[in-house]
């Protein structure tokens, strides 16, 4: 089997979420979930938060904004997220206000934007998703909104050359996935790409 297989054998972010990213409401989810993972955070801090907000029905801007500060910030903390939950309960409807204010909806606001680069900078006006989390954001609508076209990250890039990749764009999922759960936690012997590492740790 090519490395390439094996990367697409793994599950994406939004997959393990129960996103479904080709939906507008799936990609509304994802982009809150992209707000989690922004922070310096884990990973697994960050799934389990927005896991909480679909428990809670906290899926959409108008219901976000229900909810209200106290309450978001009571959902942030029971998902494990109290190292910013004061500040990202603040940007969470900061954003959420922004986003029905200016455009209505994430759709409105990828019809908006010129190109790959002006969608980039709208994202980027939201308080707390700089370049790393548009890139988590838009790395996952790629083939699915037009313009969703964002520079690999350095991360997938340096995976993919360690494995060989000619071009790591359409695995760059996967390569951070790689990169965060098994190279950065040192469990070599567990990663499911290992046999074609060029820098194995172990």
């Amino acid at each position: 089997m090519r490395v390439e297989d094996r990367l697409r054998e793994l599950r994406s972010f939004p997959e393990e979420l129960g996103i479904d990213v080709r939906t507008p409401e799936g990609r509304f989810k994802w982009f809150l979930a992209s707000l989690l993972f922004a922070k310096r955070i884990s990973a697994e801090i960050a799934k389990r938060t927005y896991l909480r907000f679909e428990e809670e029905g906290l899926t959409t801007p108008e219901r976000i904004l229900e909810a209200g500060w106290d309450r978001l910030v009571e959902v942030l903390d029971s998902g494990g997220y109290v190292r910013y939950d004061f500040s990202t309960a603040s940007r969470l409807l900061e954003n959420m206000e922004k986003l029905l204010k200016v455009y209505g909806d994430l759709e409105e606001l990828h019809r908006r934007s010129r190109d790959p680069r002006d969608l980039e900078r709208r994202l980027r006006e939201f308080k707390g998703l700089g370049p790393v989390g548009v890139n988590i954001f838009l790395r996952e609508l790629r083939g699915i909104w037009p313009k969703a076209r964002p520079e690999p990250s350095k991360i997938a890039v340096d995976m993919g050359e360690r494995l060989g990749l000619e071009d790591p764009v359409p695995y760059e999922s996967a390569l951070v996935r790689v990169r965060l759960e098994y190279c950065k936690r040192r469990r070599c012997g567990e990663c499911p790409v290992r046999d074609y590492c060029r820098e194995p740790l172990a």
